[in-house]
């Protein structure tokens, strides 16, 4: 039996977050039609010579809602949605919202291994795809995931699907259907996004209607959005940060069109901005230097350009004191999680305080601890670990007690992992992480995973994967080996990362081999301080 998603506030806050009209019973169908109907011809999606209206859009999510349902998918039913920046991201995923069948988001670059976990921990029934993406056949993925995963009953492609069902062919019956979604009830899971995955493989974070319509809502108004506003998804949509911070969810909750970039890069993005007049944009720390890089020589007219956000990783105050003078817009920073808490400098905030911190929390009724090892508060300016919870914070993973007993406190507080400080405005400077989750340009990865498999390779004796810092990646990883007998090379090592099945920018950056690791006085590897030493003794080696 399927175990049904769910995230549940106490009542005290529930009622609480009604009452100040965080929660107002809307779900992302009711809020796509209402824009529709207000804006019918207005244009809500661009990608390449696509583009479609509101009306079409939520004709499409109608369409495909009643699709899903004829193909036997139920409400409550999970079903990974594994699409780049194409229109078709944002038609599946609104007919799933409509249908009352949960989206469960994975990214282009992830790969089997991630997607076995992904279908086996929300028990999906379903997976949605592209043919391609970047030369990579997502129908060999399916067939893989269907002969590991037995409930996937269900394979979508947009484009030539081969065996599976065609996007067409499910639009298409949906159209010809005259089935009737059930309205799904606001403060239930509407989807499934994934944590970055601290420790292991990511964990599913149950969202629901009504709070994360509620970040929508807010993080439109704080970051100007309206109908005259355009929005370019140009990181992979399915992450948090550009889905809804505020993201192709939020531009389309404020009646703004969106335009998809089919890759970050300047050479694909500057002639989109000119053609369209992009208004807005979200990139990561790595992505906005290459921006800066590229700006002051492109024959694109990027005058359009008002903010440019930057969230994903800590942006270094000398970078971000250079973005209005090299790119003439108003530099937004974003700092927040998958799991809830998000914080943002505002357009209208002093240019250092901009600079110097990572934002303050969307909501009144975020409640923001920063405490020492015991759990203390610590005073105003010193750093600390942070603790949440708020109108949009979970208060738990799906189907994962032993990460939720880790990861909340017993009054409902979420431990981030995050050391922060605090100024007097309640604005945050982000130190970086309690734990050894390297934060790739943006992609989180756990040591924890990639050690395990490093250590399956039979010249493996022993592995520590660290985070060294880097100016253009934030952080890269490298890899301390401890052969068994030969030394293998670094490339063949980075070939059988590849060869798991795990995505790219899990493959260690570089490779060091030594002799051994030290140990504590009890005589056992300490990983935490294996992997502090280490970091350090490379480090040391680069100044030098």
């Amino acid at each position: 039996m399927t175990l049904t998603a769910q995230q549940i506030w106490p009542e005290e806050f529930a009622q609480r977050y009604r009452a100040a009209g965080h929660w107002r019973g809307e779900t992302f169908g009711s809020y796509l039609r209402e824009r529709a109907a207000a804006h019918p011809e207005r244009v809500a999606i661009v990608a390449g010579d696509t583009r479609w209206t509101y009306a079409e859009l939520d004709a499409r999510a109608d369409a495909l809602a009643r699709g899903l349902l004829d193909a036997g998918i139920k409400p409550g039913e999970r079903v990974i949605v594994h699409l780049p920046n194409i229109p078709e991201f944002l038609s599946v995923v609104f007919g799933l919202f409509r249908a009352g069948i949960l989206p469960l988001y994975a990214l282009p670059a992830h790969r089997i291994t991630e997607i076995e976990h992904f279908a086996n921990s929300g028990e999906a029934v379903g997976y949605v795809a592209a043919e391609r993406h970047d030369g990579f056949d997502y129908r060999a993925l399916a067939r893989e995931l269907k002969t590991r995963v037995a409930s996937v009953k269900n394979v979508f492609i947009v484009g030539n699907a081969d065996e599976f069902t065609s996007f067409d062919a499910l639009e298409a019956q949906g159209r010809a259907s005259n089935t009737e979604p059930v309205p799904p009830v606001p403060s239930t899971v509407a989807f499934l996004q994934i944590s970055g995955g601290s420790t292991g493989l990511s964990k599913l974070i149950p969202r629901t209607h009504d709070d994360y319509i509620y970040t929508l809502r807010e993080s439109a108004r704080i970051c100007g959005l309206d109908g005259d506003s355009v929005f370019m998804g140009a990181l992979p949509i399915a992450h948090n940060y550009p889905m809804s911070s505020p993201g192709v969810l939020g531009a389309l909750y404020a009646g703004s069109r969106v335009v998809l970039s089919p890759s970050p890069s300047p050479e694909a993005a500057f002639p989109l901005i000119e053609r369209e007049r992009v208004t807005d944009v979200s990139l990561v720390p790595p992505l906005l230097l290459v921006w800066m890089q590229a700006a002051p020589g492109t024959k694109a007219d990027l005058s359009s350009l008002k903010v440019v956000q930057v969230g994903g990783a800590k942006l270094m105050p000398e970078v971000a004191r250079r973005v209005r003078p090299t790119l003439g817009v108003t530099l937004q920073q974003v700092f927040g999680m998958a799991e809830g808490l998000v914080n943002y400098t505002r357009l209208d905030d002093p240019e250092e305080l901009i600079i110097q911190t990572q934002g303050r929390p969307i909501s009144e009724d975020d409640e923001v601890l920063v405490v020492d090892d015991q759990g203390n508060a610590v005073p105003e300016g010193e750093a600390g670990y942070l603790l949440t919870r708020g109108p949009y914070t979970i208060r738990g993973y799906h189907n994962n007690p032993s990460a939720n007993a880790r990861s909340f406190t017993e009054d409902g507080f979420y431990r981030t992992g995050d050391i922060v400080k605090r100024t007097p405005e309640g604005y945050v400077v982000v130190q970086g992480r309690a734990t050894d989750h390297i934060n790739r340009a943006g992609e989180k990865i756990s040591a924890e995973e990639i050690e395990d498999h490093l250590l399956a390779h039979p010249q493996v004796f022993d592995a520590a994967v660290v985070s060294i810092p880097d100016e253009y990646l934030g952080e890269r990883s490298c890899a301390f080996i401890i052969a068994q007998g030969e030394r293998p090379k670094g490339a063949v090592l980075k070939q059988w990362i590849r060869s798991r099945g795990l995505a790219e920018f899990k493959v260690p950056d570089q490779v060091v081999f030594v002799d051994s690791f030290s140990a504590t006085a009890a005589l056992k590897v300490s990983r935490k301080e294996l992997r502090a030493a280490l970091r350090a003794q490379l480090t040391a080696q680069d100044d030098a």
